[in-house]
């Protein structure tokens, strides 16, 4: 949508100016009306100057998880201490290292002063996921912002713990892969084809093995650049697939069935869900609501949708309990606390209860993570130096004994 620059007055007679994306200048009109600001001038902004803005955001530095846990931990003091928002976030701007968020939080004050309040002006920052800026609207509606501040901080604390335990399950396999993939490729293009030169003056018939890597080495020496150009479409091609609907979907449920791995990122998202279910829970956020917002808070859109299934049974008059267990993620176990919680009301405090559980798990399945794959990986390693051997050194013996 285009991008208009506005002039106008708020509710207090003073000038204020920004801006903002709107279908036309109408539009943009409307929503100004809306928030209770009366435009004076309104001007679409050209759109080499969009595209500059644009650009220059693209290099700036993205706003980190880190970064909105300590605002979020520093408003939650400052709003403890009754220091006033709009002078809390002025402050915070000016403090904050990350030029992009900067702009943000003085975006977000100038909102504030000019009549919107805090929901509304976070909203209009992608930065803020709908997760957040639903605890903050509870905030804001019952006068309690400082818990809500504070219940954020603790909550994305615990997300980045989640997210570095996820990529620790992962970092190793792929590490130990990609050094595989390496050795293989520096092999057949290097050290190979100079045990061809000496199998060929050699005369000897060769062994099948040798054979085998022979035809490989050179297949690679003569398309290597078709192979590479084919690797590179093939990346581009997977990462914009991954981007779409369907493939973060279909990627989401290939993770969760990886042998090993898998059910570890099975275990951490399911805490994930399960502590940011109950916080939205003890915000007072409707159960239907909750489970919509924690539905795309779980980053993994396999999990999501089981979730959203679990919402639609719910307001169909089903019980929680019933199509959680009809979801097939959670343990029986799992599914008895909540049934328990269901029957006392305490649902939020014994889903913490789970999430402790869950998150025990996925310290244990990380312990052992390096002793479950170390054996498969060391034997797929000697598969290959066998190969390798049996490819290489035994033409040279029978070299040797020729001689």
């Amino acid at each position: 949508m285009p991008l208009f620059e506005y002039v106008g007055r708020n509710t207090q007679g003073d000038r204020v100016k920004g801006e903002l994306e709107a279908a036309s200048a109408m539009a943009a009109a409307g929503q100004l009306q809306s928030n209770q600001i009366t435009p004076v001038d309104i001007q679409e902004r050209q759109e080499h100057q969009a595209s500059l803005a644009r650009l220059t955001q693209w290099w700036e530095k993205q706003p980190s998880l880190i970064d909105l846990i300590i605002f979020s931990r520093q408003m939650a003091t400052l709003s403890k201490a009754g220091v006033p928002i709009i002078r809390a976030l002025e402050g915070l701007s000016e403090t904050t290292e990350n030029q992009r968020f900067r702009k943000v939080l003085r975006d977000v004050s100038k909102q504030l002063g000019s009549g919107r309040s805090l929901t509304q002006s976070l909203s209009q920052h992608a930065l803020f996921p709908k997760l957040y800026i639903s605890i903050m609207r509870v905030g804001e509606e019952s006068g309690r912002l400082e818990d809500a501040f504070k219940q954020m901080a603790i909550y994305l604390t615990l997300e980045k713990e989640t997210r570095a335990q996820i990529k620790a399950a992962m970092r190793y396999p792929m590490m130990v892969f990609s050094a595989i993939f390496v050795a293989m490729v520096i092999i057949n293009l290097f050290v190979i084809p100079t045990f061809a030169d000496i199998f060929a003056k050699s005369h000897t018939e060769l062994p099948l093995a040798t054979k085998i890597l022979l035809a490989t080495s050179n297949f690679m020496m003569a398309y290597w650049g078709a192979l590479l150009a084919l690797l590179v479409v093939s990346v581009v091609s997977l990462r914009w697939y991954v981007k779409t609907a369907v493939g973060r979907f279909q990627a989401d449920r290939l993770k969760l069935k990886l042998p090993i791995v898998g059910p570890i990122i099975l275990l951490a998202t399911l805490a994930r869900f399960s502590r940011s279910f109950a916080m939205t829970l003890q915000a007072g956020v409707p159960i239907t609501q909750g489970i919509s917002l924690v539905a795309k808070a779980v980053d993994n859109h396999f999990v999501g949708q089981h979730l959203l299934d679990v919402r639609a049974g719910v307001e169909r008059g089903e019980t929680l309990t019933k199509m959680v267990k009809n979801s097939g993620l959670f343990s029986p176990l799992v599914i008895q606390m909540l049934a328990v919680g269901e029957e006392t009301g305490q649902i939020d405090e014994l889903l913490l209860e789970v999430a402790d559980y869950y998150e025990m798990e996925v310290q244990q399945g990380l312990t052992s993570l390096s002793s479950s794959i170390e054996p498969i990986l060391i034997t797929f390693i000697g598969l290959m130096v066998l190969v390798l051997a049996l490819g290489v050194f035994l033409p040279l013996w029978n070299m040797a004994g020729t001689i």
